[in-house]
């Protein structure tokens, strides 16, 4: 009994020692990690196979490990990839537009597949001069650089004054003050290498309407205008108005010419009545000034009149002192009085058989 208790335990615990073997422990982790390995590199080869399949088949030169390589530094592949496809199929030059200058375009927040686009349309054009420089620094600086290239290739009307709000037409006055509403058409084309830091469609807008004004301006009547509307037009595109801007004007069209008010016979008319308004003021001055001087004239006839009434007043003592000395005779006195009163009378009949005038009203008053 007791020896077969013995063989029990020495059979557990060699057997024990079997399970617990490192070598074997070993081999089960490195399985272990090799299937899991396998795993995840089924996984990416299941995830990036087909567009490794579509970069083999279009020779877009984009492997396997550069797709991965893309998933790690943020990148997504599948826009890379088909911005690439797009580029090798139009038969842009790969040298320039590579995979990293793709993938750095992209990390530097740009729209890869619209420079690509843009690209893309010029080439087809052979009208416009665009490299992968120009169109992802275009791209980078806000403007919509396949709309650009669009523009270039197919000029846009551009209406002055714009249509969207504000005035209908532009207003220009001739030299003989005739007014003139006049509408243009400007077709522009995009200036490609002024696109970055030139000036917009407004600025366009203004230079034009200015170099309208000021060409309606210069003529002598309205009737030029009228008659020959490309002198305007002519006039305007002699002045490089698209300078600094990013816009090529192509032409400038006259759409529309009104005629309008006369305004040099208003603002004669306004003149005529300010000048009337200016003598007014400058005859009631006068006036003011001959009336003050009128009444300076009757405070001196007053002060003169006062003169004589005091002269007067001593005639009679020097009679009575004549009469008492005996230097006058009686009948002398008499007769002067006779004389006086003759006088006086002649003057009252002559005073009453003349109109009273405004300073003889005026002294009376006073």
């Amino acid at each position: 009994m007791f020896e077969v208790m013995i063989g029990r335990s020495t059979g557990m615990l060699i057997f024990a020692q079997q399970q617990v073997d490192p070598g074997r422990v070993a081999l089960f982790i490195v399985l272990g990690i090799v299937l899991l390995f396998l795993i995840v590199l089924l996984a990416l080869f299941a995830r990036f196979f087909p567009l490794w399949i579509q970069s083999v088949m279009t020779g877009a030169g984009i492997g396997l490990f550069d797709l991965l390589g893309m998933t790690f530094r943020k990148v997504n592949p599948a826009v890379i990839l088909r911005a690439k496809i797009m580029a090798v199929q139009a038969g842009l030059d790969t040298r320039v537009v590579t995979s990293k200058s793709l993938e750095a375009h992209y990390l530097a927040g740009g729209n890869v597949l619209q420079v690509i686009r843009a690209m893309i349309a010029a080439n087809k054009a052979k009208i416009v001069d665009l490299d992968y420089k120009l169109a992802a620094a275009i791209d980078l600086a806000g403007r919509n650089v396949l709309e650009a290239v669009q523009t270039s290739v197919n000029p846009k009307v551009i209406d002055c004054p714009s249509q969207v709000g504000g005035e209908r037409m532009l207003d220009g006055v001739a030299k003989n003050g005739i007014l003139l509403k006049v509408k243009a058409r400007v077709t522009v084309r995009a200036n490609l290498r002024q696109l970055i830091g030139g000036a917009t469609e407004e600025t366009i807008i203004a230079r034009v309407g200015e170099g309208i004004v000021s060409a309606i301006g210069s003529s002598e009547t309205h009737g030029e205008v009228l008659a020959s509307p490309e002198r305007i037009s002519k006039t305007v595109l002699e002045r490089r108005l698209d300078s600094q801007t990013a816009f090529e004007i192509v032409s400038i069209d006259i759409a529309d010419i009104d005629v309008g008010d006369n305004i040099g016979a208003r603002l004669q008319a306004d003149q005529a009545e300010a000048d009337t308004k200016v003598a007014r003021a400058k005859a009631e001055g006068r006036r003011a000034l001959a009336v003050a001087a009128e009444q300076e004239n009757f405070a001196k006839m007053e002060e003169n009149r006062a003169k004589v009434v005091e002269a007067e007043a001593e005639v009679p003592k020097a009679i009575s002192d004549a009469l008492n000395v005996g230097s006058l005779p009686i009948l002398e006195y008499y007769k002067l009085r006779n004389i006086q009163s003759d006088t006086e009378m002649r003057g009252a009949i002559a005073r009453a058989g003349q109109p009273q005038t405004v300073g003889s009203k005026v002294a009376q008053t006073q």
